[in-house]
């Protein structure tokens, strides 16, 4: 008797220690859906739920809630748990570098471009970053993959593709022309020159792309990298200044010259095979192979109102530090339109014009400081409006059903930029508007 009192006090002991084991288990994953579901109402509120680039997407028939992907994502809460299996949050944050592909033990994650409402026009570009056009490649953000790192990678890869292809070598034919020299461009004239072929770089602005472009403190690195010809940069977190020192150097050590300046006009495919490159105010340039790595913006989105063609308006901002005691127009709501506005209103008054009704798509910490910024009265918001028109020395800016004169010495102008579709198609790319699709991982 005594013996199965002490069996079911035994039974009894590790009932309950299970039963609080799995008691403790299902407060945990009721509370982190709770907050995970509460961090997803907020995101769809500001608009930030809705992926814009490259994002994660989760099978979850597949997935068996490790939570690996959340733990290797070195942004903040792009992902979250709900009911034991992972959801994206934040998706319109994500920068598209892959760790939750990586880290996923059972491939329950594949990264997508495009949802199955909204589509994304996408150049046709096969494993080795050839397009349908025989001789045409495409590296970085411009196939989709926009992060610098994959960029990087993405440039060293074609250019290794370009110099195994069996087109034969011409007298007086480029073996590649490199258009862009951005992170995919600087990459791939660095690996050309390491294996000694005949490249020239074009960059229609200055050394950096894209990048180039960015507000001085903008940060654009998240993970090391291995840079052609370099070796490893292993600055996790840097800015503009940082990296463009990095390629400058690389650049400099390894006496290669880039044609900043240069716009390319068309590239035209010839009956001998080769690729003629058409420059604005230059000779064209023959050649076997064309790398595009220009990034997806193309040619800046532009009001189209009267007076745009002034020289006091511009569509980047470079050294804000340099420019005080003028009236500043800024025209946008994305990162790179309230990050420009912050730093002007140092030292300027700085009017944000804005077509919606608040803020939508914003990094947290922009969001956050620009909602100070506004509150402490540091520059003028102006929601729901439009820019009318641009004189000299004033713009007529409609808010609402009224207009109103703005006195203005400068315009900055952030609406985004135009895939260069006429310029690609031109050339016989292919070009698809994609929903969900899935982008391959190149290896």
């Amino acid at each position: 008797m005594a013996l199965i009192v002490e069996q079911i006090l035994t039974y009894g002991l590790v009932f309950l220690i299970c039963g609080s084991i799995v008691w403790v288990y299902l407060r945990k994953h009721k509370k982190q859906t709770q907050e995970t579901l509460k961090k997803v109402a907020i995101a769809k509120e500001e608009g930030l739920h809705e992926p814009v680039s490259l994002h994660p997407y989760i099978d979850l028939n597949t997935c068996i809630g490790s939570a690996a992907c959340i733990a290797d994502c070195p942004e903040k809460d792009i992902m979250g748990m709900v009911d034991g299996k992972v959801t994206v949050v934040n998706a319109s944050e994500c920068v598209g570098h892959g760790a939750c592909f990586h880290a996923c033990p059972v491939e329950a994650i594949s990264l997508r471009i495009g949802t199955e409402k909204r589509g994304v026009d996408l150049p046709h570009v096969s494993e080795s970053f050839e397009t349908n056009m025989k001789g045409i490649y495409i590296a970085g953000e411009l196939g989709g993959m926009g992060l610098i790192k994959n960029s990087v990678e993405q440039g060293q890869m074609a250019m290794e593709n370009i110099i195994k292809s069996d087109k034969p070598k011409k007298e007086g034919v480029l073996d590649a022309v490199i258009v862009g020299a951005g992170p995919a461009g600087i990459s791939a004239t660095l690996t050309a020159k390491k294996h000694g072929i005949k490249t020239v770089t074009l960059e229609q602005e200055s050394l950096g792309g894209t990048v180039y472009t960015y507000p001085r403190a903008k940060v654009v690195m998240t993970s090391p990298m291995d840079l052609p010809l370099y070796g490893k940069v292993k600055l996790r977190t840097t800015n503009k200044d940082e990296l463009l020192q990095v390629w400058n150097d690389a650049i400099a050590k390894n006496d290669v010259s880039i044609r900043e300046n240069t716009k390319v006009d068309s590239i035209i495919p010839m009956p001998d095979g080769t690729l003629k490159v058409k420059v604005a105010d230059s000779e064209d340039i023959i050649t076997n192979h064309v790398l595009l790595a220009t990034g997806r913006r193309g040619s800046p989105r532009k009001l189209n109102v009267p007076g745009e063609d002034k020289q006091k308006v511009a569509y980047r901002c470079l050294e804000p530090e340099q420019i005080s005691g003028k009236n500043i127009v800024v025209v946008g709501g994305g990162d790179s339109a309230v990050e420009s506005a912050m730093l002007l209103m140092m030292d300027n008054e700085v009017l944000l014009s804005y077509r919606k009704d608040k803020f939508s798509r914003l990094k947290p910490k922009n969001r956050d400081k620009i909602l100070a910024a506004i509150e402490e009265g540091k520059l003028e918001m102006s929601y729901n409006s439009n820019v009318v028109s641009i004189d000299d020395d004033h713009i007529l800016l409609k808010e609402g059903e009224n207009t109103r004169k703005v006195e203005n010495d400068l315009i900055y102008i952030f609406a985004g930029g135009e895939l260069p579709s006429k310029f690609l198609q031109a050339a016989g790319v292919q070009i698809t508007r994609r929903f969900g699709h899935i982008m391959k991982k190149h290896h």
